[in-house]
């Protein structure tokens, strides 16, 4: 298990770590105190998958471990972790709160924000949202929509951000969703919601595959179009791309080719990728390529981030506990701040139900004083 310790002592050595504010600004080189491992033994969710087919390096610093990280760096704005548990289940709608999913615990949120983390992506699933009955521009379920909202609510009101992550693949009721119109208007709806929110950060949709990049394009300009009618015309926009939204295949998948034309008219949009460093990317394994691989991969995407004039967010990123992982980790985040396109990232995964097994997570214990 990777834990909190493990995570912000990778931190320590990038006094960059952190964009100071008011709020934030006194822990951007702080440590955290030691924590055990979380209680609950309720059986996980797997993890996201990403594609397996690596892109090639290209140029740029690449820390031969995560000692140091020399030269200037660009402070995180964002940092924190996934909160899953919303989208567990994910076959079973609505399911039952409790049993089949779950909502993060105000005591997990509490740890984090107390120890410096300032962003927390909430997962959940649009099918219990918007019950397949009534269709995805039916009514919202108002007691999913009451735990949703109870979540953001209880993050930002502690001065956190909170991301709104709809983790549906770009499917709906077991298919592609492909209109662009229905999109829209389903984002214009939820945004509605949070418009008034200003530490709300919208996620577009979690790890698009198997669809065309140019189709995730139109899809994701749909939403950003809707996301801004609704009101919310300040709130940072975060768009993913296909192949699981993958930073070591942004190229290779087509993202690369398309999504420098994303247009946004409050200009606060960043692109959102996700890495983990296995074998195959698919964050199953808790041994890491080598000691430089999140360098490798986060390369390629790092250049074309900063040719287009594009800021990114590691949206997950997760590894095992052990010296490889812990220096690959390390370099990632040091590649990251050194490149001055990067505007945070958030570790996958804090949530109630991820038990003692799971080695990426994260999760307090549940009997912390």
């Amino acid at each position: 298990m990777f834990s909190v310790i493990s995570l912000v002592a990778l931190l320590s050595i990038l006094p960059a770590a952190f964009a100071q504010s008011p709020v934030w600004g006194q822990y951007y080189s702080q440590c955290l105190p030691g924590a055990a491992p979380p209680t609950t033994t309720t059986p996980p969710a797997s993890p996201s998958s990403s594609p397996t087919t690596p892109t090639s390096t290209q140029g740029g610093a690449t820390p031969t471990s995560g000692a140091t990280c020399p030269g200037p760096k660009t402070k995180f704005q964002y940092f924190g972790v996934n909160e899953s548990g919303a989208e567990f289940g994910s076959t079973t709608w609505p399911g039952e709160l409790g049993k089949d999913y779950t909502w993060p615990a105000p005591s997990s949120i509490d740890y984090f924000v107390e120890n410096g983390f300032n962003v927390f992506r909430v997962t959940f699933l649009m099918e219990r949202m918007n019950p397949p009955a009534t269709g995805l521009l039916g009514p919202f379920n108002e007691t999913y929509l009451s735990g949703l909202t109870t979540t953001v609510s209880y993050i930002t009101e502690k001065g956190a951000f909170a991301i709104i992550d709809p983790h549906n693949y770009m499917r709906y009721d077991n298919a592609i969703i492909n209109s662009t119109t229905e999109f829209q208007s389903w984002w214009q709806s939820l945004a509605t919601v949070f418009a008034t929110n200003p530490n709300v950060i919208f996620d577009v949709q979690n790890e698009p595959y198997g669809i065309d990049a140019g189709t995730v394009f139109d899809l994701n300009q749909a939403a950003i179009n809707g996301i801004r009618a609704s009101g919310a015309t300040s709130q940072l926009i975060l768009v993913e791309g296909t192949s699981y939204t993958g930073a070591w295949t942004w190229i290779s998948s087509g993202n690369g080719a398309v999504f420098g034309a994303i247009q946004d008219p409050s200009n606060n949009v960043a692109v959102e990728m996700h890495q983990y460093l296995d074998s195959d990317g698919s964050g199953t394994s808790a041994t890491c390529v080598n000691n430089t691989i999140g360098v490798d991969r986060l390369q390629s995407a790092t250049q074309w981030l900063q040719e287009n004039n594009l800021k990114g967010f590691l949206g997950e990123i997760g590894a095992g506990s052990n010296t490889d992982c812990a220096e690959a980790v390390a370099g990632a985040l040091c590649l990251m701040q050194q490149s001055d396109v990067w505007i945070g990232a958030s570790w996958w995964a804090a949530g109630p139900w991820w038990g003692t097994t799971y080695y990426q997570s994260i999760e307090p214990p549940a009997d912390l004083p």
